[in-house]
């Protein structure tokens, strides 16, 4: 299995990597492990801070503090990379037609944008073909 030395990931990849949640994939955690040794590139679509704001915000999570220093935290690591939202991503999210999920669109389209993998569990993005997934 070739190392994956840059994607981006998903709000629940990311989730399950900040708690250490062993639903995470095998090739994820891997690929999480790489980023935590500075050895790979994550970036964080802006869209994946947002849902987990909202998420926090609603009690179906705890991160322990603030949004704001998760964030702090997160990108205390150089490896790990915030992508801004562009026009052009929610333009190519737009083509992508309705989804159950309003934030997998965008998230979708940000890895198109950037050519890269996108590390998600989500078997409907993975079976779109879409992009390419890592698990």
């Amino acid at each position: 299995m070739p190392r994956i030395a840059a994607a981006v990931c998903d709000t629940q990849a990311l989730l399950y990597h900040a708690a250490r949640d062993r639903r995470l994939g095998r090739r994820a955690a891997a690929f999480f492990t790489a980023c935590e040794a500075r050895n790979a590139i994550v970036y964080v679509p802006v869209t994946v801070l947002w849902e987990i704001g909202l998420l926090a915000r609603r009690g179906h999570i705890d991160l322990g503090r603030p949004l704001a220093g998760f964030a702090e935290d997160l990108f205390s690591n150089p490896a790990y990379h915030p992508l801004e939202l562009s026009v052009e991503q929610v333009l190519l999210a737009a083509e992508q037609g309705p989804h159950g999920d309003p934030f997998d669109p965008l998230i979708v389209a940000a890895a198109r944008l950037l050519d890269l993998p996108l590390v998600t569990g989500d078997r409907k993005i993975a079976e779109s073909s879409s992009v390419r997934t890592v698990w």
